[in-house]
């Protein structure tokens, strides 16, 4: 990606598009857990991201909400509970995908991703539940 101070070949290459990298840090287990259910779903890290931040990057300087600093500890926790509460509804959504799978796929690969997918989001939701 390239960053703010672009120079102006670069900017030519990209569509006069200004990109800015992101760099994000998490616990090991949870990145792993992440990389496991895009694996597991058959989808892109990247493209999951990309949705993830597609929201915040349309969205007008005037809507757009200030940043979050997270400088207190209080703030940092009620981000991860928000996060582990969304990563619960997906999980939520999935399990009922498995209920209501027809009982020829039952032993299909829809199937055992799906259950694998639902094991990597536990692990996710356990990881961020004993930080929070």
């Amino acid at each position: 990606m390239i960053t703010e101070n672009a120079s102006e070949r670069d900017r030519q290459n990209r569509g006069g598009r200004r990109l800015k990298q992101v760099k994000v840090s998490v616990a090991a287990d949870v990145a792993a857990a992440f990389k496991g259910a895009c694996a597991a779903s058959c989808v892109s890290m990247a493209s999951e991201l990309s949705k993830f931040m597609a929201g915040y990057s349309k969205a007008t300087p005037a809507k757009r909400k200030p940043p979050q600093d997270y400088s207190t500890k209080r703030q940092r926790r009620a981000a991860i509970r928000k996060a582990a509460l969304a990563l619960e509804q997906v999980r939520d959504c999935e399990e009922r995908y498995l209920e209501r799978m027809p009982e020829n796929l039952r032993n299909s690969a829809a199937f055992d991703n799906a259950e694998e997918f639902i094991s990597y989001l536990d692990t996710a939701i356990d990881a961020l539940e004993s930080i929070g």
